[in-house]
């Protein structure tokens, strides 16, 4: 059911009356994007640590045709995790790109295409772009994400609080999480690893304005609600 509201305007005018909530929502900083580990980069030079089914979504492999897109769920949790997965996880060894991971993201977007400019730039800011992408294929370079927690901030109830009617699609919510980013590849003969937290706020609608729980925005990179 497609929304006859604009929510990434609303979301902008509500979230700007929490200290630091508007900035969350529409900060634009650049991720600092570690290009791949080298020599002389302080890594661990271990095989990297295999994902689990309960903490990180399989990667495809280089054969898959497409990748696989975010479960359809009613469930604002379940959805943010599995949107969290689908934005930190790639693997440069195959045949996708960077924007092949965006268009995951997108299609999970509102379907009406009100947010879709957005959240297309939201998401460019968490992926390589398409140079380093090639330096990282060279060093055969995958990520992915453990997630600690996934909770709804404080600071959105209190934003909610303040709303004026209106002001949000029904079912709108917040949802941050947090984490470790892994990162692994071969230099020269060498499997290195790196890792480092990480936290990002997930700005979701789900049932009453749709059936299934759509993206609507994102918060910068390290910069979440709490």
């Amino acid at each position: 059911m497609a929304a006859t509201v604009r929510p990434g305007r609303r979301l902008i005018v509500l979230l700007s009356v929490g200290v630091g909530v508007m900035a969350a929502l529409v900060g634009v900083g650049l991720y600092g994007l570690m290009l791949a580990p080298t020599p002389s980069t302080p890594t661990t030079s271990v095989e990297p640590t295999a994902p689990t089914a309960a903490t990180v979504d399989p990667e495809p492999s280089a054969s898959s045709a497409t990748l696989p897109p975010i479960r359809s769920t009613s469930d604002a949790e379940s959805f943010a995790r599995d949107a969290a997965f689908a934005l930190i996880n790639w693997d440069a060894a195959t045949d996708f790109d960077p924007a092949d991971y965006a268009q995951v993201i997108v299609d999970a977007g509102d379907p009406s295409g009100t947010e879709t400019a957005g959240l297309a730039s939201d998401v460019r800011t968490y992926l390589p772009t398409t140079d380093a992408w090639l330096t990282l294929r060279t060093y055969g370079t995958r990520q992915w994400l453990t997630i600690d927690e996934a909770f709804v901030p404080a600071s959105w109830s209190d934003a909610v609080d303040q709303a004026a009617p209106g002001q949000l699609l029904p079912g709108t919510i917040a949802y941050t999480i947090t984490g470790t980013r892994h990162r692994a590849g071969i230099v020269g003969t060498q499997t290195q690893e790196t890792s480092r937290p990480i936290a990002f706020t997930l700005f979701i609608a789900c049932e009453p304005s749709f059936d299934e729980c759509r993206l609507l925005r994102l918060s910068e990179v390290d910069n979440p609600l709490r």
